[in-house]
């Protein structure tokens, strides 16, 4: 069995609220990682950054680090340490355009030098322990090789790895075998991410490399929020706690906001996931997408709950 279930950071969804209910009501993740900061050149944390990383709950969170220049990456990991923090992870994964147009993100894979030496400024310095997240290469999964002896020059906490390249984002097959590479060659921990959205997916990774460090599960346990307790031997999901759950959460981010409407908005970006736990989801969950305001969400959420049952056999597979 795995020894580390991680719960990937997915911008706009696993936020503070929801890392916090989360947690509470089903758990069987080890660490969280918080989305990513970028900072700026003027070195401050915001107060929407310091509000995402204060930690009265006390839960086992990793931040994420996404900069272009080393002396950055330097300055927020040294200001998170001071926060309490024991590791900073460095986004080398996030595929969006508006990101790796500016170098960053899967962005610093372009130019494999240039990564090396942000890589030698940033652990010649650093006084926090650094993780990694990272694809196969910006271009093409050729790139790998390359990348691994890069990265195998510096003590990385844990080098966790999307087996894909950009262009290829969140689609398409994995590439396994560059994986296998990763986790014969690595001279670091290892941790998988990618398409983990199923127990029995989980168990097949197991099988395929044992002993492997730990894995990093995102979409999957958003899709079935009880899937990391689950692969603990932890019960599935029943309908009441699944309703307890989202409306604590929709109260949570209530309280939060300030007012309803952008609450109901988060509520839909969890159920684009959540819907695919009820069996004949897909007619509700088109209707939830394209409604509009909190009343709208209200009553396609009771409209879920009161006619839809679950699947015989949560999976948490996504469409």
């Amino acid at each position: 069995m795995i020894a580390r279930l991680d719960f990937a950071p997915l911008d706009g969804i696993t936020k503070r609220v929801f890392r916090r209910v989360w947690h509470q009501r089903f758990g069987g993740a080890d660490r969280y990682f918080i989305p990513f900061i970028s900072p700026t050149g003027q070195h401050i944390l915001t107060p929407r950054d310091r509000r995402e990383l204060e930690n009265p709950e006390g839960l086992p969170q990793i931040p994420q680090v996404m900069a272009k220049q080393a002396a950055d990456f330097v300055w927020a990991a040294e200001a998170l340490a001071d926060m309490g923090y024991e590791e900073v992870n460095l986004n080398l994964g996030c595929p969006s355009g508006t990101v790796t147009a500016k170098g960053k993100g899967s962005g610093l894979l372009m130019d494999p030098d240039r990564l090396d030496r942000f890589l030698d400024q940033v652990f010649s310095v650093a006084r926090v322990p650094v993780s990694v997240k990272t694809r196969l290469g910006y271009h093409t999964p050729e790139e790998f090789p390359r990348l691994l002896e890069i990265f195998n020059r510096y003590p990385i906490a844990c080098l966790t790895v999307h087996p894909r390249v950009r262009p290829e984002k969140y689609r398409g097959a994995v590439h396994m075998d560059l994986f296998a590479l990763a986790v014969a060659e690595s001279k670091n921990p290892v941790c998988y991410n990618g398409d983990l959205t199923s127990v029995a997916g989980v168990r097949a990774l197991e099988a395929q490399f044992p002993g492997l460090d730990a894995a990093m599960i995102g979409r999957g346990a958003i899709a079935d929020p009880a899937l990391p307790r689950r692969l603990r031997g932890g019960p599935a999901a029943a309908k009441e706690e699944l309703q307890a759950f989202t409306a604590e959460l929709y109260q949570a981010y209530q309280d939060f906001y300030g007012q309803a409407a952008p609450a109901s908005q988060r509520m839909k970006e969890i159920w684009f996931y959540l819907i695919h736990l009820f069996d004949g989801g897909e007619r509700l969950g088109g209707r939830m997408r394209r409604s509009r305001g909190p009343k709208a969400y209200e009553e396609l959420e009771a409209q879920i709950f009161q006619e839809l049952d679950l699947l015989d056999a949560p999976q948490g597979e996504l469409a």
